[in-house]
């Protein structure tokens, strides 16, 4: 046998020791790795621009809950709208919703991840959503658009609750709640495991474009405006999904470089040309005149989002990923830049749970091919630097950042 399927074996016998009479349980709920600690430490963002390390009890979990020593979470941009002005009225709140860690306790209600996987003590797994309200009439009647929902509840995005306190991965310890998604992933390495969750954002994307009813093959000029984490890894699912013309648009020479290590084809760094119509002069150069078939508007500029109207030809297509929180508003001419033009526009918000399999496989191929996705995540920060990492991603210092607990 290898190491691999000696690991497994091991993992199994540990286990069903564990479950079975007698054996190691943690208050007779379900086994568990090691002893966890009686409290935990974590980063609460109590108001604008301020965390506070603190540590808060970790109690013994239920019956249908699951805890989570976490390994790594990533910053987001949204991570870093809250920092700066607490938008969703959070505060004081545990953000961190990238994250990833290994399982330490599993409640006796628990047998399988949300795919079917068997879920045990050990295992590295992610987490996603919770269930809506059955009060949602979307999710009621349209659970495939359960994304839309009101009260869409994801981790390190959540209230704090006396009760429930470990909700987000800037912290050493996650318990999941019963009713929320959570996912094996035990054979990918810790910085792709923090890439899935912005990975599902463009997976995500990408469906809603091949929807909008303008056309998507292998012989599609393709725009993606707006290098940062989720630009960039928009580009490596397109070029994992087959599109072999891409070109990146953003103002920044390093991130256009990764762009195109990511798959990108050409890169337009915007400052180097006067205006919007300098661009859209050099897009024509690199599409026979005609302007690219789609363009994906990754940035949170409003500013950006007009200006992509001017790079997509008569019956593209485009599609608006960029504008997570409300940046102010972007203006057109809906007779040349849309009705004349007859382009196909279309949003996307977030993701749904099920997409979490799609966005993980996608990062396993977009490594086999070749793409070095894992380098995106460019810098790691221990806890007790929060503070620091923060200010390192607002001044655009690298990719991806990440926070440990240690």
């Amino acid at each position: 046998m290898d190491s691999k399927t000696i690991e497994k074996v091991v993992r199994e016998v540990i286990s069903e020791r564990a479950q079975a009479p007698g054996g190691s349980q943690s208050n007779g709920r379900g086994p568990q790795a090691e002893s966890a600690p009686g409290t935990a430490r974590v980063a609460v963002l109590t108001a604008k621009e301020t965390f506070e390390l603190r540590n808060y009890p970790l109690r013994p979990i239920r019956e249908d809950e699951i805890l989570i020593r976490v390994e790594g979470c990533g910053i987001c941009g949204t991570d870093v709208h809250c920092y700066k002005n607490d938008p969703f009225k959070l505060c004081p709140v545990i953000l961190g919703h990238e994250g990833t860690g290994e399982v330490v306790e599993v409640g006796g209600k628990w047998k399988m991840d949300s795919v079917g996987k068997p879920i045990a003590v050990g295992d590295k797994v992610v987490t996603s959503l919770m269930e809506t309200s059955d009060a949602c009439m979307i999710a009621k009647y349209s659970p495939l658009k359960a994304n839309l929902c009101d009260d869409i509840r994801i981790y390190g995005l959540l209230p704090d609750e006396p009760d429930y306190r470990l909700n987000g991965y800037f912290g050493e310890y996650v318990i999941v709640r019963p009713g929320s998604s959570i996912f094996v992933i035990n054979d990918m390495s810790l910085k792709l495991r923090v890439l899935i969750e912005p990975a599902t954002v463009v997976c995500h994307a990408l469906e809603r474009a091949k929807k909008s009813g303008a056309n998507l093959s292998f012989r599609s000029r393709v725009i993606v405006q707006g290098c940062g984490p989720i630009g960039l890894l928009m580009i490596a699912v397109l070029r994992t999904y087959g599109i072999n013309n891409i070109i990146a648009i953003d103002g920044d020479n390093d991130r256009l470089e990764m762009a195109k290590r990511l798959g990108a084809d050409h890169s337009i760094n915007y400052k180097d040309y006067q205006n919007a119509n300098g661009v859209a002069e050099r897009v024509g150069e690199l599409t026979k005149g005609f302007g690219a078939h789609f363009g994906f508007q990754v940035t949170g500029v409003p500013q950006a989002a007009s200006n992509l109207f001017k790079y997509v030809r008569r019956g593209g297509g485009i599609c608006e990923v960029g504008h997570f929180v409300d940046a102010g508003t972007a203006t057109f001419n809906p007779h040349e830049d849309i009705c004349k033009k007859e382009i196909s526009y279309v949003g996307s918000w977030a993701y749904g749970s099920w997409e979490y399999p799609n966005a993980y496989h996608f990062l396993q191929r977009a490594a086999k091919i070749g793409l070095p996705v894992e380098d995106l995540v460019t810098h790691s920060f221990p806890l007790d630097r929060i503070d620091e990492a923060f200010r390192a991603n607002i001044a655009l210092q690298g990719i991806k950042l990440m926070i440990t607990p240690r």
